[in-house]
């Protein structure tokens, strides 16, 4: 039987994209020439030298900075349209709580600002802290919260109005390496109930290949595309995956092409 292909139009089509950031003293290039489809539903892991254009492209994608030239598409529209549309949800690194706010209230912010609140299909807060697994702490402040517990209020929140693109930059890379474990499982998870399109910003390369489905690499000076690597991996995975051969020859894969960037 011939396979089905996926003939859905992309969620975020890139085309010749460049970036270039003026300064007084020098002209960067940040991004050039970058070509990139990323299938709707797909998990992306973004793994690059720093310098390379990984948050760039996620800034890019969600509006937050004018390509120099090129186009994209972002759900078949202009990406300040998805942002418009509240399609697009942003995870930094910091989890940005408001400190006066319960980690529910949190989650509730973006219903009570900029027009979330009529956006249809929203997933209710609650719903999502329990998709989180703080349920249990849906009134605490966010200094009663653990580092990986804030970030995952975080997540929660980008999630709140059911946004159909999660950018994440480098969301676990200040939490230690048990709770960052903990974590790349659970944000597996959340994907897989969601349906929702994820790029992933990482320096880690164990990071990069366990969450990914397909992992860009990006060269620096200027960025650019290094390689597109495929993850032929199980798509139920446990921590116990890194220990397979398998995960261990990719992982030196993406080490050589890292080293040659």
């Amino acid at each position: 039987m011939a396979a089905v292909l996926n003939t859905a139009a992309p969620a975020i089509a890139c085309r010749d994209i460049g970036v270039r950031f003026f300064t007084e003293r020098r002209d960067v290039t940040a991004i050039k020439a970058l070509d990139l489809d990323v299938a709707q539903g797909e998990f992306l892991t973004l793994l690059g030298p720093s310098g390379c254009g990984k948050s760039t492209l996620l800034r890019v994608v969600a509006d937050l900075q004018p390509p120099s030239k090129g186009s994209i598409r972002v759900l078949s529209v202009a990406p300040d349209a998805a942002r418009a549309n509240r399609d697009i949800g942003f995870v930094f690194q910091d989890a940005a709580l408001l400190p006066w706010r319960t980690a529910l209230q949190n989650v509730e912010l973006p219903l009570q600002v900029g027009g979330g609140a009529g956006r249809k299909g929203r997933r209710r807060p609650m719903e999502l802290l329990e998709l989180v697994g703080l349920k249990d702490r849906a009134h605490a402040y966010p200094h009663e919260l653990s580092g990986g517990q804030r970030q995952r209020v975080s997540i929660a929140r980008a999630l709140v109005c059911d946004p159909k693109i999660l950018l994440m930059d480098e969301p676990f890379g200040a939490l230690d390496e048990i709770t960052r474990d903990r974590l790349n499982v659970e944000i597996r998870q959340v994907w897989k109930e969601t349906g929702v399109t994820i790029l992933f910003v990482t320096h880690s390369i164990h990071e990069a290949a366990f969450l990914g489905q397909r992992v860009l690499m990006l060269a620096a000076n200027p960025g650019r595309v290094r390689e597109i690597v495929p993850v032929d991996l199980a798509d139920d995975r446990t921590l116990d995956l890194r220990e397979t051969p398998a995960f261990v020859q990719l992982t030196a894969h993406l080490r050589r092409v890292l080293e040659s960037c």
